[in-house]
């Protein structure tokens, strides 16, 4: 069970209001930042506060060991907006535990399970056994708005960034004391469709046969988009294909 001082940081953590969507919200942002990188400092990391085009990058780094291997821990400081605020039971940048849960806007997406990382570093060095890999920390403050600035950000620092193992902390466990490492993620695409027709009704009797219907057209457009084929999963990759995990990993 976590302490209580274990738990308030926690708490202190999820009641920044980091929204990233929101420029009301850039302080807010950069107050995560600090209130980060001054938590990995005091884990014994070298800490950084990178910019980029938008939202700062936390760059947190074990001292750097030959013949190591170097686990890279990839995840986000900034939450999704509050709307409807009048949803909410309680103020959703603070935090409440409610039978064994806490409740808070980005308590699961992705500030718990950043923090759960964390903490696992911290056990590790409170109890004086050296970090088993190089450890490197990646969060970012800009995953709720696509991500727009990343890739550019890794290219540029690809070689400081190099590792054997990339860990996303933005899945989920199978259940309550068991947790899972997620092999793979589906991504997204949005995109919005306009359909224009005539600026005024016109008379199905005269017109349906001559002027399209904007209601008929999408219709036929989303029709045509389930009859894409996607490709299957490669027949060559199962899970024999994988190596064993070793005591280290």
């Amino acid at each position: 069970m976590p302490s209580e001082t274990q738990i308030n940081d926690y708490f202190a953590y999820l009641r920044i209001p980091s929204v990233s969507a929101d420029p009301a919200c850039s302080g807010a942002m950069l107050d995560c930042c600090n209130w980060l990188s001054a938590k990995f400092s005091s884990l014994g990391l070298h800490s950084q506060i990178l910019e980029t085009a938008s939202a700062p990058v936390v760059l947190a780094k074990s001292e750097f060991s030959p013949g190591k291997r170097t686990v890279l821990i990839y995840g986000h400081y900034d939450v999704q907006p509050v709307d409807p605020e009048l949803c909410w039971k309680h103020p959703p940048f603070e935090p409440v535990l409610q039978n064994g849960f806490v409740a808070a806007r980005g308590a699961t997406d992705n500030k718990g399970q950043t923090f759960s990382h964390i903490l696992g570093t911290e056990a590790l060095v409170k109890s004086g056994r050296e970090l088993p890999v190089n450890l490197i920390y990646l969060l970012e403050g800009q995953e709720e708005v696509g991500s727009p600035h990343l890739g550019s950000f890794l290219r540029e620092r690809r070689n400081e960034l190099a590792c054997d193992v990339a860990l996303v902390s933005d899945t989920s466990m199978v259940g309550p004391g068991y947790p899972a490492i997620t092999c793979g993620l589906r991504g997204i695409s949005c995109l919005e469709i306009k359909v224009t027709g005539p600026g005024a009704d016109m008379h199905s009797g005269m017109y349906g046969g001559t002027i399209a219907n904007p209601a008929r057209e999408l219709s036929r457009l989303l029709a045509i988009c389930t009859r894409t084929t996607v490709p299957s999963p490669s027949q060559d990759f199962t899970m024999t294909s994988c190596r064993s995990p070793t005591p280290i990993d």
